[in-house]
């Protein structure tokens, strides 16, 4: 195609134009906003997801917690465990060793060998029985 060949057409003069049917413009103006107000609603919706991500019911924060509270947890574990053994060592003396049954009964019955005075030096006085 040559320039020749190219036909130019005046502009039209400025025509009245018809008024557009109420389904064309509906259809235009879908057509226009179908773009912005899809990428609205996908931004809502990623926020939305990465709010729950962070505060929701299985959340980071949430994760977290149960973390914190795990440590928490061993630790006490950890602890009763340590008690455990102290005290199944002292059962086990207490079952067999003659002394430590010996100073058990000093202490906490306030048993003493034949001869033997206890001063109760605790300053509690008991009262007299009548």
């Amino acid at each position: 195609m040559t320039e020749e060949n190219i036909q130019h057409e005046p502009p039209e003069a400025a025509e009245p134009q018809a008024p557009k049917p109420i389904r064309r413009r509906v259809l235009d103006l879908t057509a226009r906003a179908w773009r912005p107000a899809g990428t609205a609603v996908v931004v809502v919706l990623a926020l939305l997801i990465g709010w729950h991500v962070v505060n929701g019911k299985h959340g980071l924060s949430s994760w977290q917690q149960k973390r914190q509270e795990d440590k928490e947890l061993q630790k006490a574990i950890q602890d009763l465990q340590q008690e455990n053994a102290r005290l199944k060592v002292r059962v086990d003396k207490l079952q067999s060793d003659p002394d430590a049954i010996e100073h058990e009964a000093r202490e906490k019955l306030k048993y003493a060998k034949q001869g033997e005075v206890i001063v109760d030096l605790s300053g509690e006085t008991k009262p007299a029985a009548k």
